[in-house]
C-alpha cells in the first residue's frame, strides 16, 4: 500500500523538492545579504561618532570624556554641542 502511496505522488514530490531547495537557497542568500547591508550601514554609523578627535577626551577607560561622560563614544555623542576638534576647527 505505502509503494503505491509513493508511486502515486512522485510526479509532485520532485517538483516539490526541487522548488523547496531553491527556495530555501533564496531566503539563506537574502538573510545574509541583509545581514552585510546592516553591517555596513551600522559601520558607516560609528565612523560619524567624533570623540577620538575631541581635545576633551582622555582615552582613558574610565573616564573617555570629562565633559560628556554619558554619551562618550556612543551614538549619542554623533551631535555632540561641546565637540572641539584637535586641529583647532569646530564642527
Amino acid at each position: 500500500m505505502l509503494y503505491f502511496l509513493l508511486q502515486a505522488i512522485r510526479p509532485i514530490l520532485v517538483p516539490l523538492c526541487f522548488v523547496s531547495a531553491w527556495a530555501l537557497v533564496f531566503l539563506l542568500c537574502s538573510s545574509v545579504g541583509r545581514a552585510v547591508a546592516d553591517s555596513v550601514h551600522r559601520a558607516g554609523r560609528m565612523h560619524q561618532i567624533p570623540c577620538a578627535n575631541c581635545i576633551f577626551f582622555t582615552g582613558d577607560y574610565h573616564l573617555k570624556c570629562p565633559v560628556q561622560p554619558t554619551i562618550a563614544l556612543s551614538e549619542d555623542a554623533i551631535d555632540c554641542p561641546d565637540y572641539r576638534s584637535q586641529s583647532g576647527t569646530y564642527g
